[in-house]
C-alpha cells in the first residue's frame, strides 16, 4: 500500500472517493452536548415526569402502597388510617369552626366576638379530648392486632393527626366508609 493507494495486481485504486475532511470538520464532528439540548428531548422529557408524577399522585391517593411517603407505609398504619377514616371525629369540624369564628370579629358587638372565641377555647380543648381518646384507642386496638411487642411508635399521635384533617382532604384518601371500622 503506497499514501492510500493498493498496490497489486495490476490494477490501482483511485483513492478513497471523498476528499479529505478540514481539521475543522473533524473536530466538529467530534464535538457533541453532554446532554440532549433539544427542544423535543425537553419536552418528552417533562412529558414523562408529568406522567409519572400523576401516576404517583394517583397511586398515592388510592393508598397502593408502593406509592405512599415512609410515614404511611405499612399494616399498622393501614390499620390506624381505616380505624380514623371509619369514626365521626370533632378534630373535622375544627376549621369550619375557626371560620365562624372569624366571621363573628366582624360583629360590631363585643358580646359575640367574646363569647365566640370562648366557644372555640373550649371546643379546642373537646377536640384535643377527643383526640386523646383516639388516639389511646387506636394503639390498644392495634397492640391486640399486632402484638404489644412489634407496635410502631407513633401510632396515635398519626392517627389524632388525622382525624384533625377534613375528610376530604386527607391523603392517602380514606378507602373505608364511615362505621366500617377494621377487624
Amino acid at each position: 500500500m503506497l499514501n492510500g493507494e493498493v498496490v497489486g495486481d495490476g490494477a490501482a485504486a483511485s483513492g478513497k472517493g471523498r476528499p479529505t475532511p478540514s481539521r475543522a470538520e473533524r473536530e466538529a464532528a467530534r464535538k457533541r452536548p453532554l446532554v440532549a439540548n433539544t427542544k423535543e428531548a425537553k419536552a418528552r422529557a417533562r412529558a414523562e415526569l408529568r406522567e409519572k408524577q400523576d401516576r404517583a399522585r394517583i397511586g398515592m391517593a388510592n393508598g397502593e402502597e408502593r406509592y405512599l411517603p415512609l410515614r404511611d407505609k405499612g399494616p399498622q398504619k393501614r390499620f390506624a388510617r381505616d380505624y380514623t377514616d371509619a369514626g365521626w371525629h370533632l378534630g373535622e369540624f375544627l376549621m369550619p369552626a375557626m371560620i365562624l369564628v372569624i366571621i363573628a370579629t366582624f360583629i360590631p358587638l363585643q358580646f359575640f366576638q367574646y363569647w365566640s372565641f370562648v366557644a372555640l377555647w373550649i371546643f379546642i380543648f373537646v377536640v384535643v379530648g377527643d383526640m386523646i381518646i383516639l388516639s389511646t384507642t387506636v394503639k390498644r386496638k392495634a397492640a391486640a392486632k399486632f402484638g404489644k411487642d412489634k407496635l410502631e411508635r407513633g401510632l396515635g399521635w398519626y392517627s389524632a393527626m388525622r382525624s384533625v384533617q377534613m375528610r376530604f382532604m386527607r391523603l392517602p384518601k380514606p378507602q373505608v366508609k364511615r362505621g366500617q371500622y377494621p377487624v
